[in-house]
């Protein structure tokens, strides 16, 4: 993983709030060429050892509802790069046309097979192909839609000093995002103008910390998180807001 020369970045990203983050990234350019190495390495791995899996899953999928396997949708990623990210297909086919950009919970276009790949982030498996291509890291900001970049503030761009990532801080955190939109009049609305300011708090918090053996523990605490998604009852579910303390949300 390369970073660029500060001259080589696009003109929106060359801002003196985003210059702190980089400076501090370029001290650790090594660090991020491990990173890459061990991206790849263990994404073939991944895929080799998971491929029975792809092949029950895509099985699941057609069975339970008409359309592909695969859901791919325009991303963007390092340096505003725009490219198309793969997941199993978790709703109704052309979901994205006739709805919002976010999922809240109890979304009618999510599938039964969608949902339970949902609960433990399997769609997110085909992602091992855009970790291959450098599209995507296992660890970073996760990619969002075009409109909502257009968004972003000057400092938030620091965010795509990096390659996109399948999971992060701000992913633990908001792991049940779909909740804490679930009364939202427009959910769109709702997430930029909440959910996305205080996800990118840890977002840049992860850039200004960087380090390999960071994210190593990033992806073992996703996995964590994962597994205890619901808590012992199963009929409420722990969430941790913006001041990290916990509250519930009943399903």
């Amino acid at each position: 993983m390369i970073l660029r020369k500060w001259e080589d970045l696009p003109d929106n990203m060359k801002k003196d709030s985003v210059k702190k983050y980089y400076d501090s990234l370029y001290k650790k350019r090594l660090s991020l060429l491990v990173k890459r190495i061990f991206d790849v390495v263990i994404a073939i791995f991944t895929f080799i050892m998971l491929s029975p899996v792809f092949i029950i899953i895509s099985i699941a999928i057609k069975m339970d509802s008409k359309g592909p396997v695969m859901f791919r949708q325009v991303r963007v990623t390092q340096y505003g790069k725009q490219f198309k990210i793969f997941k199993f297909r978790t709703m109704v086919n052309n979901a994205d046309k006739i709805g919002a950009q976010i999922t809240a919970k109890n979304d009618i276009r999510v599938t039964k097979v969608g949902n339970i790949l949902r609960k433990f982030r399997l769609d997110e498996v085909p992602q091992l192909f855009n970790i291959v291509s450098g599209d995507m890291s296992f660890v970073g900001t996760r990619p969002e839609v075009v409109r909502y970049v257009d968004k972003y503030t000057d400092e938030m761009m620091a965010t795509l000093l990096l390659p996109a990532g399948v999971t992060s801080e701000a992913s633990i955190q908001y792991k049940n995002e779909e909740q804490l939109l679930a009364n939202a009049d427009d959910v769109d609305e709702a997430y930029v103008n909440d959910v996305l300011p205080k996800k990118m708090k840890y977002n840049l918090r992860s850039i200004d910390a960087f380090s390999f053996l960071g994210e190593i523990k990033t992806m073992f605490r996703t996995v964590i998180a994962v597994i205890n998604s619901y808590d012992k009852s199963g009929d409420s579910f722990m969430v941790v807001n913006s001041d990290r303390k916990f509250h519930r949300i009943n399903d």
